[in-house]
């Protein structure tokens, strides 16, 4: 193939996802998970008293909700959206300004505390920056696509990429073809010169091949155990052997 772009998945394909935890607990801070948790009790609870239990039933609930809507309906909802869930769900309000403190503190708790780069992440990334026009196509969980750019400048590698596809910017989850189409689209390649670098089988292979791309599967941060059955273009363990599979596309 004459391959002239490369494009990435973030989380466990550059980032590793869960990196900061070990970090917040030299901290002595809560999970992300907790700290969420806590967060949306304690502004309910300064309004008026609510039993932490409930609170947590709420939240539960709009886990599944939105584990729903990413793999059902391809649409991962925004922060403000799954505040709303929890607080529909208790019949309760947030008076403007405290549920805009709330949205502002999830979406930029992974800025406060840094999750760590995958090993040779940055500097093959440097290198095929060289060769490549890049593009990011990465889902949001509770990072949006504009703290997610910063995320990546604080990181060192977010100049290498031309292109930002984020699914709470186009309003669709991959494997939707809307992801990859404005990625070409932003980055003017056509479909058969690009190669789709992800963790997820049903995602990002998935996602890719079906609109004409390569698809290699990285399960250098996590595997989720389909090396011996994805139908990628390529399998890579390392960003080392990332390298070597791009290589033997071209």
């Amino acid at each position: 193939m004459t391959l002239s772009a490369v494009t990435f998945d973030i989380w466990d394909t550059i980032i590793i996802n869960e990196s900061d935890e070990p970090k917040r607990a030299e901290q002595g801070l809560r999970t992300k998970e907790e700290e969420r948790r806590h967060l949306f009790w304690d502004a309910l609870n300064r309004q008026a008293p609510i039993d932490r239990t409930v609170v947590d039933v709420a939240y539960n609930m709009q886990e599944a909700v939105y584990r729903a809507f990413w793999f059902d309906r391809q649409i991962t909802l925004k922060v403000a959206d799954r505040l709303g869930i929890m607080l529909e769900g208790l019949e309760r309000e947030l008076p403007d300004d405290e549920l805009a403190r709330l949205i502002d503190t999830y979406e930029t708790m992974e800025l406060k505390v840094c999750p760590d780069l995958i090993t040779g992440a940055a500097e093959l990334i440097a290198e095929l920056a060289g060769r490549y026009k890049l593009c990011i196509i990465s889902d949001a969980i509770y990072t949006p696509g504009s703290r997610l750019r910063e995320l990546l400048d604080k990181l060192g590698v977010g100049k290498f990429f031309s292109g930002f596809v984020f699914s709470d910017e186009v309003e669709r989850a991959k494997p939707h073809p809307d992801c990859f189409t404005n990625a070409a689209r932003q980055i003017g390649t056509e479909f058969s010169e690009m190669v789709h670098v992800g963790d997820r089988d049903g995602k990002d292979v998935v996602g890719a091949q079906a609109m004409g791309m390569k698809a290699i599967l990285l399960t250098a941060a996590r595997d989720e155990g389909s090396r011996d059955t994805t139908k990628a273009d390529g399998v890579a363990g390392s960003y080392a052997e990332l390298a070597d599979v791009i290589r033997s596309l071209e």
